[in-house]
């Protein structure tokens, strides 16, 4: 066996992979060479505008997934599956869903050597075929509320696509519910808008503001429309989760009725919410750095990688012995957090590919391992490991040299305050790039070229002015702020017309 470094704690010199584009020279070509170098995604370029998710990223999907359906299951959702295939004629019975919906529609029209007698649209969304479901399922308000969740694919055919934030098919949830009244479908709404605001800052580390659509970015078919906006590293926004009130549109495009207490007959009030694999992209956007990605502990597939460090057979077998001695001693550590609806253990992988020490310590650093432990003979005679964060923090700066025992004491209260820094780190971020603008001469200047912000501002509420906006600058309204997500409501001028305006509204070019 050859040696594997020529000291015991080796730093790499040179480029095992391919290189990273700096933030600062290109951010889209960078978020593409993170995706790549950390092996999450490819393009499926036989297949135009679909991505394929590696393991690597399909670990951290999964992850999203056990927490958010956790939350979902506690809040008295249930999980069911609905067809992938649906007649196009349900497409076209809600007018507005099926004009929002038109130019992304993927439709069957053939299928065992025949056409079809009606075709097929392949899921954009499953509003239709549940609200048919649902017309079935309901029959008195004894039926409701009636509480579900699907996960599942959908696809929507995209012209211009970006790995996880926008591509032809993609993975997500949609939530669909039923209820007696609008005031309780209304409560729905602000529940699961609650959930998803609650998820990106607990577990992604990824800051959010909570507010309304205007009616211009409302779902197509949605009385209202509320959503979380998060602020990636360019200063661009990212709409990371909708939550839908659809009212009584559906229930009555699909004849969804029930009996009321009273005897009467009604249509149902409906909501439907969802967040998709576009989360990973804004994980990425949201901490990941030159070196390439950056993942917070509580979605991290693997939170720690021990990477031994020998000469010749000798070393080789007591050092990897002792690497495989803390790996069983590490996985044994719950860190989930406290009240949490389930239990986290450390997932640890020993490094021991025929490779030198360097070349896994980048390969690691790519791939955004929260914490890297090298352990040599040096480190065994004195009971010790070398750790090494991901990112600095107050954590660790540098390589730490630890006794062993601390190390296993003190190793979940580590990553807990590097998730915490994460979060502190973005939340700063998002406030030095947050604006208060008020006159149009200003807002041109910050939006010029490539550049954004978060800039608060007044409107006056018209689609004219909006769509102004958007033309002139390529900036759109993300949200109206609600309560405390923004700053306090004052009467005011629009940035544009000068018009009226009773409250500041959140502006950004987006994602």
């Amino acid at each position: 066996m050859k040696p594997k470094a020529s000291s015991e704690h080796e730093e790499h010199i040179g480029k095992a992979g391919g290189k990273i584009t700096l933030r600062a020279d290109d951010y889209p070509q960078w978020y593409q060479d993170v995706i790549r170098e950390a092996e999450m995604a490819e393009p499926a370029k036989v297949v135009k505008g679909c991505m394929v998710i590696k393991p690597h990223g399909y670990a951290v999907w999964e992850k999203i997934q056990r927490e958010l359906d956790g939350r979902f299951k506690a809040t008295g959702h249930k999980n069911a599956y609905f067809p992938l295939l649906i007649p196009q004629s349900f497409i076209t019975k809600e007018a507005e869903h099926v004009e929002g919906f038109a130019p992304e529609l993927a439709v069957v029209t053939h299928a065992g050597g025949e056409a079809l007698d009606e075709p097929y649209v392949i899921r954009p969304t499953s509003e239709t075929v549940i609200g048919y479901f649902f017309s079935h399922w309901v029959d008195s308000y004894r039926d409701l509320p009636l509480l579900i969740n699907q996960w599942a694919n959908v696809m929507r055919w995209e012209k211009r696509t970006r790995m996880f934030l926008r591509t032809t098919e993609f993975l997500w949830q949609e939530g669909h519910t039923a209820h007696a009244s609008h005031e309780e479908a209304q409560e729905e709404v602000r529940r699961m808008l609650g959930v998803y605001g609650d998820f990106a800052e607990e577990v992604m580390a990824m800051p959010v503001i909570r507010g309304v659509k205007t009616d211009s970015e409302k779902f197509a078919g949605a009385l209202q429309s509320t959503c979380i906006e998060a602020m990636m590293q360019d200063g661009k926004a990212l709409q990371a989760g909708t939550s839908h009130d659809l009212g009584q549109n559906f229930g009555k495009a699909f004849n969804v009725m029930f009996q009321t207490q009273s005897g009467a007959r009604d249509y149902v009030w409906q909501t439907s919410w969802g967040v998709s694999t576009r989360l990973i992209g804004g994980l990425i956007m949201t901490h990941s750095d030159d070196a390439g990605l950056v993942l917070p502990p509580r979605l991290a597939p693997i939170h720690i990688v021990i990477v031994p460090i020998f000469r010749g057979d000798d070393e080789r077998s007591r050092v990897l012995a002792a690497c495989a001695k803390l790996r069983d001693q590490l996985v044994d550590i719950d860190i989930a957090p406290p009240r949490a609806r389930y239990r986290d253990f450390l997932e640890v992988v020993v490094d021991d590919r025929d490779m030198k020490p360097g070349a896994k310590f980048y390969d690691w650093e790519r791939k955004g391992v929260p914490v890297r432990v090298e352990l040599g003979p040096k480190d065994l005679e004195k009971d010790q490991v070398c750790v090494k964060m991901r990112v600095d923090s107050e954590a660790g700066k540098g390589k730490e040299f630890i006794p062993t025992a601390q190390f296993l004491a003190t190793v979940r209260e580590r990553l807990t305050k590097f998730q915490d820094a994460l979060l502190a780190a973005a939340r700063q971020r998002t406030l030095a790039r947050s604006v208060e603008l008020n006159t149009w001469d200003e807002f041109l200047r910050t939006f010029a070229g490539e550049q954004s912000s978060f800039a608060w501002c007044h409107w006056d509420g018209t689609r004219e002015t909006e769509a102004k906006i958007k033309e002139q600058t390529r900036a759109t309204i993300r949200c109206i702020p609600l309560p405390g997500q923004g700053p306090a409501p004052e009467p005011g001028a629009c940035i544009l017309t000068g018009k009226p305006s009773p409250q500041r509204v959140l502006i950004a070019k987006a994602y």
